[in-house]
């Protein structure tokens, strides 16, 4: 780009302000800079640094996330959009991404590199959520994009199945997104939306189905609420066999670390044992490290509950 050969303080000054500190060389430029003094200010030791080909932080140290974030934006070009982890991270739903998904359309070519993985699309966000220059997807499509690129079904289980019970995005839309977007690489996602539909609501849920379905046990109902003569609420439980009246509760820890806590796990347990309910309680370890010793538990516990009369009890899935 040419140049007038005189700097533009004031326009320098307002682009890295609204950009995180961060410029790109057509910006820069732009604003009057020749090349020879922004070789000068990214030199070693410089006041500058280079954050990726063409794009600088004017300022040394580690750069932010938000300034990581600016800079995959201006590499990506116009219109782009952060997507996956980076736009999660940014909404407060997952933590710092170590990769900055960026959408762009299938036209445009530019390469990944560094931090900056480029996800060319036909479906650019009709929607976005903007935070000064810095442009993010909605959750729905931030969550499928992240599940897309993560390999391991554990932690696409935690991500999705925890973002619909937190009440980050509901289920339906997730739904929608999974079948308005790209088929590649949508295994997993397609899987757990499939779960998490039939009420499973965490990674270590999910593992418990996994094991109920290679032991080939009878499919309970996930995430059930329990109610006793007169609809009187029981408990939500993580997996209910009607036909059998035992509930299984996947314990999130080992054991309780606060007196309260384990005072309120008895008290729940001894709340539905009253009323004729057979408790269940298996640790993510157990279900992970011993799931034969976890089956023979059900199964036997199934084949008592069948043995006697059935608990008063109602169950319909919770919301």
């Amino acid at each position: 780009m040419a140049t007038s050969g005189r700097l533009d303080r004031a326009a320098l000054a307002a682009t890295l302000s609204g950009q995180e500190h961060v410029i790109s060389r057509q910006q820069a430029l732009g604003c009057g800079l020749t090349t020879d003094a922004l070789v000068h200010r990214i030199r070693p030791g410089g006041p500058w640094q280079r954050l990726l080909p063409g794009i600088y932080l004017a300022q040394t140290g580690v750069p932010t996330v938000p300034q990581q974030e600016m800079a995959a934006l201006l590499h990506a070009g116009p219109d782009s959009v952060l997507t996956g982890q980076a736009a999660l991270h940014a909404l407060g739903f997952a933590a710092a991404a170590q990769r900055f998904d960026v959408l762009v359309p299938a036209a445009r070519r530019p390469a990944s590199v560094a931090f900056v993985a480029i996800r060319r699309t036909t479906r650019m966000p009709r929607r976005v959520i903007r935070e000064g220059r810095r442009w993010y997807a909605l959750p729905p499509r931030a969550l499928a994009d992240a599940a897309r690129f993560i390999t391991d079904l554990g932690d696409v289980r935690a991500l999705i199945a925890g973002a619909v019970q937190r009440g980050d995005c509901p289920l339906q839309a997730l739904v929608r997104e999974l079948a308005e977007g790209q088929r590649q690489n949508s295994a997993r996602l397609r899987r757990v939306l499939g779960e998490v539909a039939a009420g499973v609501r965490s990674a270590a849920e999910g593992d418990f189905k996994d094991l109920i379905e290679r032991a080939r046990l009878p499919v309970p109902m996930f995430n059930a609420r329990l109610s006793g003569a007169g609809g009187r609420f029981i408990a939500i439980v993580d997996a209910w066999w009607p036909g059998a009246g035992v509930a299984a509760e996947v314990d999130s820890r080992e054991w309780h670390l606060k007196p309260a806590d384990w005072e309120r796990t008895m008290d729940r347990h001894a709340r539905m044992s009253s009323h004729g309910i057979l408790v269940l309680h298996f640790t993510p370890r157990q279900i992970r490290h011993s799931p034969s010793a976890v089956a023979a538990t059900i199964t036997s516990t199934l084949s008592a509950g069948h043995a006697r009369p059935l608990p008063p009890v109602s169950a319909r899935p919770a919301t």
